[in-house]
């Protein structure tokens, strides 16, 4: 296993799986999945005219999704452009630009995956199943 991708940080992160489950009822779901490796996420979320004040995620894939997963069950509160920005951050940083600002800086303990471009969609893809619920509701 390497030390670097999967850092203490990021195995605490997916343990923790803050989020983890299902809303119901909710206000809106979606779903993304990962074709290469197989991983898959849905989420449901409970809106008001802001957009998402709280997030479920049922999570079947690596330790890099479900760390981000629950970094998103722990403080994503917004609405669809929120998460595209935050999309945005996270593939810059993991492109070697600047870690999210708080309460998003948890995504450091992702930065391992920067150097392993195949496993960059692992840590996006629940940014993406988030933006798929938003974009729906």
């Amino acid at each position: 296993m390497d030390d670097q991708l999967y850092s203490k940080p990021l195995l605490k992160l997916a343990a923790q799986a803050a989020g983890a489950g299902r809303l119901e009822p909710c206000d809106a779901s979606g779903s993304a999945y990962n074709p290469i490796c197989g991983d898959s996420i849905n989420v449901t979320l409970i809106l008001d005219n802001h957009g998402s004040t709280k997030l479920a995620h049922e999570t079947q894939a690596c330790v890099l999704t479900q760390a981000s997963a629950s970094i998103l069950g722990a403080y994503f509160v917004g609405d669809k452009q929120d998460i595209d920005a935050l999309y945005e951050q996270v593939s810059a940083m993991l492109k070697g630009g600047e870690i999210p600002p708080p309460p998003f800086s948890d995504y450091l303990a992702l930065l391992g995956a920067a150097s392993h471009r195949n496993r960059h969609k692992c840590v996006l893809l629940p940014l993406e199943a988030v933006a798929a619920a938003l974009t729906k509701s």
